[in-house]
C-alpha cells in the first residue's frame, strides 16, 4: 500500500495542487505517461483530456497552460531526489559515504516506487532527461524564479553542497559542483540513448559504469581543490 508521499511545492505553480484529489494524481499519472510518449512540444491538454476521457477545461482548473506543468513535475522530481538523499544519509557520519549515496540515489531515482502510487519514476526521469533544461532556458526564467519555482532544485543543490563542503570545507564551487553532477547524470544518460559520440557510456542503462564514472569526477574534483 503507498505511503502517498506529498511534497510542498511553490503554489504559484498551480491553481490547485493535484496532490490533494484523486482527479489530481489521475492527472498527474497520465500527464507523465503522455508527455515521455509524445514529447513536451507534441503534448497539448487536449490530448491529455482524451486519454482521461476527461473535459479539457478541468485540467485548466489545476494549471493555466504545460509550461507550468513541466515546472511542477521538475519541482516534485528534485524534492523526490532530496528526499531519497535524505533518507540515505540519516545517522551516516562519512561525508565521503554520504556523497557516495547521494549519487547513487540521483543514479537510481528513477526506480519505480511503492511510496507514491500516482508517479511513475521511471517514465519521469526520462521525462527530466529529456525536457527539463526547458523549465529554465527560457526568456521568462527571471521573473519565474521571483516566484520560487526553482527552490527545489535548489534546495537539492544546497543538499549535495553541504555534503561536499563537510569533505572539503575550504571547496569553493560546491554548488556548482552539486548542479554539476545532478545536470552530467541526466545528460550523460541522454548522450548515451542519443549522441553516443558524446560520451563514454556504452548505453544508457549502463548505471554501474555511470555511477563510477560521477564518483570518480567528483572525487577528483574535491581532492584537487583542496587549497
Amino acid at each position: 500500500m503507498s505511503l502517498k508521499l506529498r511534497f510542498e511545492l511553490p503554489e504559484k505553480l498551480f491553481l490547485k495542487d493535484p496532490q490533494d484529489s484523486k482527479y489530481g494524481r489521475r492527472l498527474l499519472s497520465n500527464a507523465v505517461e503522455l508527455i515521455n510518449e509524445l514529447g513536451f512540444e507534441a503534448f497539448t491538454f487536449k490530448k491529455l483530456g482524451t486519454k482521461m476521457s476527461s473535459a479539457e477545461v478541468s485540467i485548466y482548473r489545476y494549471f493555466e497552460n504545460k509550461h507550468l506543468l513541466l515546472l511542477y513535475l521538475n519541482c516534485w522530481y528534485c524534492e523526490w531526489v532530496t528526499y531519497l538523499i535524505d533518507l540515505q544519509t540519516m545517522n551516516v557520519d562519512s561525508p565521503h559515504e554520504k556523497l557516495k549515496r547521494a549519487i547513487h540515489c540521483m543514479i537510481h531515482a528513477n526506480r519505480e516506487s511503492t511510496l507514491t502510487d500516482y508517479i511513475n519514476e521511471s517514465l519521469l526521469f526520462q521525462i527530466i532527461m529529456k525536457e527539463s533544461s526547458k523549465t529554465y532556458h527560457i526568456s521568462t526564467v527571471d521573473e519565474e524564479n521571483k516566484y520560487g519555482f526553482f527552490i527545489p532544485y535548489k534546495e537539492l543543490v544546497g543538499r549535495l553542497a553541504k555534503i561536499i563542503l563537510e569533505i572539503n570545507p575550504k571547496f569553493k564551487y560546491a554548488k556548482s559542483l552539486g548542479s554539476t553532477l545532478f545536470e552530467m547524470i541526466n545528460n550523460q544518460v541522454f548522450y548515451a540513448e542519443h549522441l553516443p559520440r558524446l560520451t563514454n557510456l556504452k548505453d544508457e542503462n549502463d548505471l554501474v559504469a555511470l555511477e563510477k564514472m560521477v564518483n570518480h569526477f567528483a572525487g577528483g574534483v574535491i581532492r584537487y581543490n583542496k587549497s
